[in-house]
């Protein structure tokens, strides 16, 4: 039976946060979901201090009585505590699979970088508070319990990463940053204007020179500017990856919304461990 270790190294999520999840789960037989009491702390913006996020993080990947862990939310964090959670992991950290986005990047790609484990785009239990987030909670637990038809659609054998484009645009120049030369690099994004997504996509194309192509996921509530900025998302990336020589690949079925489906870093994932 997969064991699942849930912890916060971002924001925190409620005990009814939790319930919900939980009560998801039992449609999952196989699967055993333990959610970490530092997911339910709170120091200000954050779930529990620098420390008490780095020390849950440090000890779910460690533990090898777990499978997995699955960050609890996004929000702002995750990269405060990346590098030296990074260099508490052992041995045992690396058979795990870790799930999570948004501001989780961070940590899937420090983990990606340093080989450690399996770094995965997917839905997170703070996804119950949307509006059908069930199905996106749901997407993951198939996930977990090794059912690969949520997967977004591979592209023949390049590897794959995915990310919140701000994320990964703060990710370039730092040390938690892999070398994604060959992959296909799929991008989405949230409550940021236009000319905002333009400003990022000059930063990112430029560290992204040598991908096999990007493609373009959601950009959802884009803030209404008092000039229209004259192209959509779409169109600003076509522009960015012709000027920098990155193939455009089109669109990914990937976002900050219910619909976000699931991609696994690197080459087409194995199935889970039954």
């Amino acid at each position: 039976m997969p064991r699942i270790a849930i912890c916060a190294p971002a924001r925190p999520i409620t005990q009814q946060d939790a319930a919900a999840v939980l009560a998801l789960a039992t449609d999952f037989p196989g699967l055993d979901l333990a959610f970490h009491p530092q997911c339910f702390l709170e120091q200000g913006h954050f779930a529990g201090t620098d420390a008490q996020r780095l020390e849950a993080f440090a000890e779910c990947a460690n533990d090898p009585a777990f499978d997995a862990v699955w960050f609890a939310r996004g929000g702002y964090g995750s990269n405060r505590i990346a590098g030296p959670a990074l260099a508490r992991l052992g041995e045992a950290a690396r058979g795990k699979q870790y799930l999570g986005y948004s501001d989780t990047g961070y940590l899937l790609a420090g983990l990606y970088r340093a080989a450690i484990g399996r770094s995965v785009h997917a839905p997170m239990p703070g996804d119950i508070r949307r509006e059908g987030g069930a199905e996106a909670v749901r997407r993951s637990l198939r996930w977990l319990a090794g059912d690969r038809s949520d997967a977004q659609a591979s592209e023949g054998a390049a590897p794959r990463a995915a990310f919140n484009l701000t994320t990964l645009a703060m990710l370039c120049g730092t040390p938690l940053m892999p070398d994604l030369s060959g992959h296909v690099v799929m991008v989405e994004e949230v409550s940021e204007h236009l000319y905002a997504v333009d400003r990022l996509f000059f930063h990112v194309t430029a560290h992204l020179r040598g991908i096999a192509g990007l493609r373009l996921g959601r950009v959802g509530d884009v803030p209404e500017n008092d000039v229209p900025f004259g192209a959509d998302e779409e169109a600003i990336a076509r522009d960015w990856c012709a000027r920098t020589g990155i193939p455009f690949l089109g669109r990914a079925d990937i976002g900050h919304d219910v619909d976000n489906k699931i991609v696994a870093f690197g080459l087409e994932a194995p199935r889970a461990n039954h």
